[in-house]
């Protein structure tokens, strides 16, 4: 029985970049979001601040060490950093590049091209949009190869049989995912790889219809599960957000309240899921994304607790070890302005790392 390595998304907005001055204000970095977050309504945990207040600088090479030591320590086997490229141009690169100049931190990461067009209300989609998303042509399908090359070829780049491993967030999105595939392949090979492992994510954007393309799939929670919920549960979420909004509006709290999903529910079923072959599931320690968004336009889950966390990553690792698969992808290590990090807070410390570490600890 094989034990699939636990893959934790890792956004590297966490050091400022000249456009993020430009459209949010200088000096702007995720943190920037967090800081100003506060409780919307009773009982919502809000703001939510690192432990010893370490609001920390992703440019600083000792974050990535710390980072790195600290999921290692808890069982994590890795990193799949986000990866933004917008017909040659880039964002936010700094720490993947950080790693690959120095040789470290020891730990095995992969790329995830986060292919979204970045917009004002932080959604992917097509309204106010701050910067665009294209794909070019084959000068551009080569131009990003060659430096994706540069982190394949890194000895902690994490490959299955040989081929590295490729994240695609949107690739519905990408009419010429074909020949632009084709084109990276082919580029594989000739610079010495066996070929490319292709993933795509299964989102909130729905799934990408062209498997023969991809060699296998991700399920990127919770906002797979919450496309996929069974039809009892789709009729009692839809009761217990519209008695909330009623609630919300006769208390005088004003005329919106955050949809909610219920925590408990959500993972029951990305625990007891039955998957089909190259779907490698995913995992999710929370949501509340009202530090970035409108509470109208926010999500927020309700009954969030470590032991049902727990208990579900139990069900879901046990079952994925029975069954072989590789990976686990975790959403996520540092996305706090969207209320899911494994990486300590002032209120629950490492809980949930801990929980993580103790379900390895008993199937190792």
């Amino acid at each position: 029985m094989s034990k699939p390595q636990l893959l934790a998304f890792l956004l590297p907005q966490f050091h400022r970049i000249p456009e993020n001055d430009k459209w949010w204000g200088e000096g702007f970095t995720e943190w920037t979001n967090v800081r100003k977050a506060q409780p919307r309504f009773r009982g919502h945990r809000q703001p939510r601040i690192p432990m010893d207040g370490h609001y920390y600088d992703l440019s600083d090479p000792r974050t990535q060490d710390w980072q790195a030591d600290l999921a290692k320590a808890h069982g994590l086997g890795g990193f799949c950093y986000y990866h933004y490229w917008f017909a040659g141009r880039q964002l936010l690169e700094r720490p993947v590049d950080s790693l690959l100049r120095r040789r470290a931190p020891d730990f095995p990461f992969c790329l995830a091209w986060a292919n979204e067009p970045w917009t004002r209300v932080w959604d992917g989609g097509d309204r106010d949009i701050l910067m665009p998303q294209s794909y070019g042509d084959r000068s551009d399908w080569e131009a990003h190869f060659h430096y994706l090359e540069k982190a394949f070829r890194d000895p902690r780049y994490i490959r299955v049989d040989g081929c590295p491993v490729i994240l695609f967030y949107r690739s519905a999105s990408i009419a010429e995912c074909e020949d632009m595939l084709d084109c990276w392949r082919n580029l594989a090979v000739q610079h010495g790889f066996p070929g490319l492992h292709v993933v795509s994510m299964l989102t909130v954007f729905g799934r990408d219809a062209r498997s023969h393309l991809f060699d296998a799939y991700v399920e990127f929670e919770p906002f797979y599960t919450q496309a996929h919920l069974p039809v009892h549960l789709k009729i009692s979420e839809k009761l217990a957000n519209g008695a909330s909004r009623l609630c919300w509006k006769y208390f005088g709290r004003g005329p919106y309240a955050p949809r909610s999903r219920d925590y408990r529910s959500m993972w029951r079923e990305i625990a007891s899921r039955p998957r089909p072959p190259r779907h490698y599931p995913g995992a999710f320690v929370d949501w509340d994304n009202t530090p970035r968004r409108r509470l109208d336009t926010s999500l927020v889950m309700r009954n969030v607790d470590v032991a049902t966390f727990q208990d579900g990553f139990a069900q879901l690792y046990e079952g994925a070890s029975r069954a072989g698969t590789r990976f686990i992808f975790i959403n996520a290590w540092n996305e706090w302005a969207e209320g899911t990090y494994l990486e300590p807070d002032e209120e629950l410390g490492t809980a949930y790392l801990d929980a993580i570490s103790a379900v390895v600890g008993r199937n190792a």
